[in-house]
């Protein structure tokens, strides 16, 4: 009978414990510039998708369902194989110099994300009543201020749990970004198992530490929807 003999030590200390800290900020970094892009680009697809003009609810609608419905791993080996046939010279420079492993997988997570975020964001819109737009647009209010004061403010409060949701979601599918080489935390675990055979602990403490951090932004979003989203209550 073969005995596993455990070892610990390899993911609490030493050079091995550095590479997951080191997986952690990038899982961090990677996780948090693209949930700040997607929820904007989310909102932005939401109006395009409510809107009266027809080619751009059309590109809107495009939009949404080529993305929700293709693999994020697709789509992550599209930006990263094929995006320099498609973005401008200048911009590929650019993204080369920087971390192109690293602005291609931000990429992907993005656009892949705000598809998502708008129809969550849609539905918290279709649930305002159409007087208020209307009160708002015989006030004086544009379509784009209307959406802007009025409306986006009450359906991005309704939508705080999907959102959270979605947010969680991202975090876990930044481990796909380990396939094109961005040294993330799966990856830098992957690292640690094939240098010391180790894969139960290294595995192990990946999971540990996704868990985590999903906790982490589910009580910060929850908490940033009773604080700050929540409705002023009335005494």
């Amino acid at each position: 009978m073969l005995t596993y003999h455990f070892d610990w030590s390899v993911v609490l200390s030493g050079q091995y414990a550095g590479w997951l800290l080191s997986g952690i900020k990038v899982t961090f970094q990677l996780s948090l510039v693209s949930i700040v892009l997607s929820f904007f680009l989310g909102l932005l697809i939401a109006v395009m998708r409510m809107s009266s003009l027809g080619p751009v609810r059309w590109f809107a609608h495009g939009y949404l369902e080529f993305f929700r419905n293709t693999p994020l791993l697709v789509q992550i080996f599209f930006w990263y194989f094929g995006s320099y046939k498609i973005l401008p010279m200048a911009v590929n420079d650019w993204l080369v110099k920087t971390n192109f492993e690293f602005a291609a997988a931000v990429i992907a997570l993005t656009i892949y994300t705000s598809a998502f975020i708008a129809e969550d964001v849609r539905s918290g819109i279709r649930s305002i009543p159409r007087e208020q737009m209307e009160a708002a647009r015989s006030s004086g209010f544009s379509y784009i201020q209307s959406m802007r004061y009025i409306i986006l403010p009450q359906a991005v409060r309704i939508t705080v749990p999907p959102l959270i949701n979605q947010f969680l979601n991202l975090t876990k599918n930044s481990s796909l970004a380990m396939t094109i080489g961005v040294m993330e935390l799966t990856y830098q675990a992957r690292q640690v198992e094939s240098y010391t055979f180790k894969g139960f602990e290294a595995f192990t403490a990946a999971t540990l530490v996704y868990v985590v951090i999903s906790l982490v932004i589910a009580g910060f979003m929850t908490l940033y929807g009773r604080k700050v989203l929540s409705p002023v209550r009335v005494r």
